[in-house]
């Protein structure tokens, strides 16, 4: 009898006790600038995701890391300070949280290896991947550089969500994706589904239409593709692809996670994707007008417009359900 009551209390102080709040870690990672010219830019888009971590999504300040290249030994984006800090993470973390990683600079890669630029000795993707691999939570890691592909082969693992801001090694040129990809995580535009959160694939997918209207406003084809893998088999896919990547990132947010937020709607937010991405290919037809056959452009233009009819009629018809 005494065990059953004993029993019973216990039960109502653990049904009675809330449950542990996910702990959210950002570390970003701002490496060897290369020049002057570089500096000004990468402090603004790592000012603006701190601000964003701390004021919009609610990030504990003590847990966002910031990583430079700046003369301040404790704060330099070298290996040491880099292995500390996720070290620092490894000891508070449990496998219900999360780890954000960005890396903002250069990067480079032979076609197998590739490196992260830091303030004195590299990490190769490898060395990355050791460090990571002993978290217990969930990681979500972000290479901005040029020389990031070989980081989605690498680093794929379970619960690790992989983005890269190029597919392939021969892209070398300077990345805008940063600055897109920051950029939507700072206001409602981001939020495809317009559920009130908005997810790393949100983001992942923003990002990648951005980079694309980039290139299409300046007149120019785009020189890089994002990819994201998070389903562990190294491999990633663009946000215009369809594949099995993207289940993990669509549930995953960086804001808190409040009682009564609204779901993700996967279906109208995959909708919304392909319209921003149909959109951007018709933007890219008219750039290419002038070295098209008109039979050809018109060919094409009829395809691209009947597929963006087709995807709004679906996007109007999901929103009344």
């Amino acid at each position: 009898m005494k065990c059953a009551i004993l029993t019973g209390v216990l039960c109502l102080v653990t049904a009675s006790t809330p449950a542990a709040a996910q702990q959210r870690f950002a570390l970003i990672v701002s490496g060897a600038s290369g020049g002057d010219e570089y500096v000004e830019q990468y402090a603004a888009w790592t000012g603006a995701l701190v601000k964003t971590l701390t004021d919009r999504m609610k990030f504990d300040p003590t847990h966002v890391t910031v990583l430079s290249d700046t003369e301040q030994a404790p704060e330099a984006a070298t290996a040491v300070n880099v292995r500390r800090a996720i070290g620092s993470v490894r000891a508070r973390m449990t496998r219900d949280d999360l780890l954000l990683i960005l890396l903002v600079g250069h990067g480079t890669s032979d076609g197998e290896a590739a490196k992260f630029n830091l303030v004195g000795p590299d990490m190769e993707s490898t060395e990355w991947a050791s460090l990571l691999q002993p978290l217990p939570g969930q990681v979500a890691v972000v290479n901005t550089t040029a020389g990031s592909f070989p980081f989605i082969e690498r680093l794929s693992g379970p619960r690790r969500i992989v983005i890269t801001a190029t597919d392939a090694v021969a892209q070398r040129f300077d990345t805008v994706f940063p600055e897109y990809f920051v950029r939507a995580f700072a206001d409602e535009g981001g939020d495809l589904d317009k559920n009130g959160r908005i997810s790393i694939w949100e983001g992942f997918a923003s990002a990648s239409a951005a980079v694309k209207r980039h290139y299409q406003q300046r007149g120019q084809l785009s020189t890089e593709r994002a990819l994201l893998d998070d389903n562990g088999d190294g491999v990633g896919r663009s946000a215009s692809e369809q594949g099995t990547d993207g289940s993990l990132a669509t549930h995953t947010y960086l804001d808190e996670n409040l009682p009564g937020a609204a779901p993700t709607d996967e279906a109208l937010l995959a909708l919304l994707q392909r319209k921003s991405l149909v959109e951007a290919d018709l933007d890219e037809l008219k750039i290419r007008r002038t070295f098209l056959q008109r039979d050809d452009y018109l060919k094409e233009f009829e395809r691209i417009v009947t597929e963006l009819a087709r995807v709004s009629s679906a996007i109007r018809r999901r929103g009344k359900t």
